[in-house]
């Protein structure tokens, strides 16, 4: 009986050996076959192949570049000669390209074109990123080598561009936890590794209340909605399944409109509660759990570093420096914004009451009775304005733009010659207008669609530097337009064309990049909002106004009197846009900066707020359960500020070019504008660079009085 047993495990040992074995080269044969492992091939020096993208390829294909770069960082350890810049900072410059295409793909389906299946992989895939960046970040025979020619470089300085990147990259090691002990080390890892799990956990779950919190409005619910957001509303019940009956989404572009312009303010209250109760529902999707651990996991890890806070390890590295420095900006505007919503809150109630409303301003009221206080103050109609802001010719006037600034130009790529991940994307090259030389290509993504997460954004698919051969840079822009009915015109607001204008100028950042190492392609928080948020001064020129802003249906361009208009209301509303923004701002460097111990978040974001004087009438930007800038990752982490000391530099920099003898336009300034604040990225310090541009610091007056706010007394000065 017993021999029988033995017999039959034998060959069910035998049998699970050979499926074992079958199944490994299965997975062997998948990976040699995964398209997102592929080399890049096509034009331009090769492109994504968005066209062949699959889900099921992701893991495997992640798996496999984490691995082949943790090879070539052990190639960099192995190696017996003493470290020097030649054999250890080039080859780990040069290293990780294949995990760098990989992640291109991993963005797309997380950003683009999420689904509950990438979700799952997404949860799967974030501890073993974490561990893989743990173990380059913690390897101690790299970074024994990294700072021998690091220490080395402090006696005998190397050429700017190698000292600028081996400050940079032994700085990022030794914030990462490079010089702690192995027990710590060890906690480091497990906190990031535990962090990652959070990060993907809080994103997904503010992804998922914005697909299930969807208003489906009736015909005789449509009162005092314009015209083309009827239509698209229609349009995305009817792709919904729910023909006849019109959507307002559960994102900020579908959002910000209705509140905008619905008469019917039970409506609005619960669009507006949907849309800020993101992540606070107290359901499977809340968030205020997921921020507590964050919180005390980044107060931990920081601990273990010998810091006080996460904000004070954090900026040690930004302009600002340290927290308090960014507090003091903050603090600065923070009175006059309050000041002016009083004011602003004041015109809204009596256009209220004048109406005979019998209401008391709430914060789903706020956008209502503003845009009808703009019609009143200043004769200007939000909707009127729209008209001459239609999408296609507010392209153009991005490649205008860049032509005279940068002496890009723009040409759509022949039909097909570049895969894209959904038909709605477009791509264009961008060469230089004199030489013709080939800079890259620009991607745009334009609509909202399920599985998208909200707003707009910038990123690379490839970046330029010396070092990896010079390629085209391969940059996007994604935004959320409401994709409009067959046939219609894409109409946004002035605020939305603004930022058009903005996420553009993160692309020219990208396509201008003339750097060697690609470390030298990272940037400074609180200094790449800037060059964005300049660009967006360029809309409201003369140059673009008499081009780009035409009639979408007459092809007039707009009236003088209208432009006049809406430059005489440029701070209106500046109260409501400045509050609300600073509030998340300071409500950031609060949670980094108090003991997570003491912090509940849904009472802790109410107790904070009530402290600082918020106004009834307006909420948070971004309330903590959906601050994804904060808690979905820690690139904005206490840098949500960052926005704010950028637009410092951007109002002083405007300034500048307002002065100009060519104007916004000037040559000369143009040519500065490219030379030290594009073209560097982090090839110099952000301070030096933005001397060498101006030819002196940054004044807050200039950005006080961009908002028409009182100037400083010592500001002037």
């Amino acid at each position: 009986m017993k021999k029988g047993i033995i017999k039959s495990l034998g060959i069910f040992a035998l049998v699970a050996g050979f499926q074992a074995h079958s199944q490994e080269q299965n997975e062997e044969k998948k990976t040699m076959d995964n398209i997102l492992l592929a080399e890049w091939s096509g034009p331009y020096a090769g492109v994504p192949a968005f066209d062949e993208m699959k889900v099921e390829l992701v893991k495997p294909a992640m798996l496999k570049a984490m691995d082949t770069h943790l090879a070539e960082i052990d190639k960099i350890t192995e190696n017996p000669e003493s470290a020097t810049f030649e054999n250890t900072i080039v080859p780990f410059e040069d290293s990780g390209d294949l995990l760098n295409r990989v992640f291109t793909y991993y963005g797309i389906f997380s950003s683009n074109i999420s689904s509950p299946e990438f979700r799952e992989v997404q949860r799967e895939l974030s501890p073993e990123i974490s561990e893989y960046s743990s173990k380059i970040s913690q390897n101690t025979a790299l970074f024994e080598r990294i700072k021998t020619v690091y220490e080395n470089s402090q006696e005998n300085p190397l050429p700017a561009p190698e000292q600028r990147v081996i400050d940079l990259i032994y700085e990022e090691f030794a914030m990462e936890g490079a010089n702690l002990n192995k027990e710590d080390k060890e906690r480091y890892a497990k906190i990031n590794k535990e962090l990652s799990e959070l990060y993907t956990k809080f994103s997904n779950n503010v992804l998922a209340e914005e697909e299930n919190y969807i208003v489906y409005l009736t015909e005789d619910q449509l009162s005092g909605l314009p015209e083309s957001y009827v239509k698209a509303a229609a349009s995305t019940a009817e792709a919904n399944g729910e023909s006849g009956k019109y959507a307002v989404t559960n994102t900020r572009s579908s959002m910000d409109p209705f509140l905008t312009y619905s008469d019917e303010r039970e409506l609005r209250e619960k669009v507006w509660r949907n849309y800020y109760s993101r992540g606070d529902n107290n359901d499977e999707f809340d968030n205020n759990d997921v921020i507590k651990k964050i919180l005390k996991l980044r107060d931990e890890r920081v601990e273990l570093l010998g810091y006080d806070n996460f904000a004070q390890w954090r900026l040690q590295n930004r302009m600002a420096k340290n927290p308090e420095n960014a507090m003091e900006l903050m603090e600065a505007v923070w009175p006059a914004a309050l000041a002016r919503v009083e004011e602003e809150v004041e015109d809204m109630q009596a256009v209220a009451d004048r109406e005979g409303a019998d209401i008391t301003i709430e914060p789903w009221d706020y956008r209502y009775y503003a845009e009808k206080v703009r019609k009143e103050k200043y004769d200007l109609d939000s909707e009127e304005v729209k008209q001459y802001l239609e999408l296609g010719n507010l392209t153009q006037a991005l490649f205008f733009t860049a032509g005279e600034l940068f002496n890009f130009d723009f040409k759509p790529v022949k039909e097909g010659s570049v895969p894209v991940f959904h038909e709605d994307v477009n791509v264009w090259e961008v060469t230089d207008k004199d030489s013709g030389e080939l800079i890259g290509l620009w991607y745009l993504d334009s609509f909202a669609r399920q599985g998208k997460r909200s707003g707009a954004w910038a990123t690379t698919y490839r970046s330029y530097s010396e070092l990896e051969g010079a390629k085209p840079v391969l940059a996007s822009n994604n935004s959320n337009f409401i994709k409009p009915a067959p046939g219609e015109s894409v109409l946004v607001s002035w605020d939305d064309a603004e930022t058009f204008f903005h996420e553009f100028g993160h692309a020219l950042h990208f396509l201008a990049a003339d750097i060697k190492y690609p470390t030298l392609n990272s940037g400074v928080r609180d200094y790449t909002e800037f060059q964005s948020q300049l660009l967006e001064r360029w809309l409201s020129t003369d140059k673009v106004i008499n081009r780009y802003l035409k009639h979408h249906e007459t092809g007039e361009v707009i009236p003088d009197e209208l432009v006049a208009k809406i430059k005489k209301a440029a701070t209106f509303n500046q109260g409501f846009a400045t509050t609300e923004f600073l509030a998340s701002a300071l409500m950031d460097m609060k949670y980094h900066t108090t003991d997570p111990d003491k912090i509940e978040p849904r009472k802790f974001e109410k107790e904070t707020l009530d402290e600082l004087g918020m106004p009834d009438e307006i909420v948070m930007r971004h309330r903590s359960p959906h601050f994804g800038h904060v808690f979905s990752g820690e690139g904005y982490a206490t840098g949500y500020y960052g926005y704010l000391w950028a637009d410092v530099l951007t109002s002083d920099a405007s300034e500048a070019f307002a002065e100009a003898p060519g104007g916004f336009y000037d040559a000369n300034l143009a040519e500065k504008l490219v030379k030290y604040l594009f073209a560097p990225r982090n090839a110099m310090d952000p301070a030096e660079a933005y001397r060498k541009f101006r030819g002196r610091d940054a004044k807050i007056d200039a950005l006080m009085r961009d908002r028409g706010f009182p100037v400083p007394e010592d500001a002037e000065e």
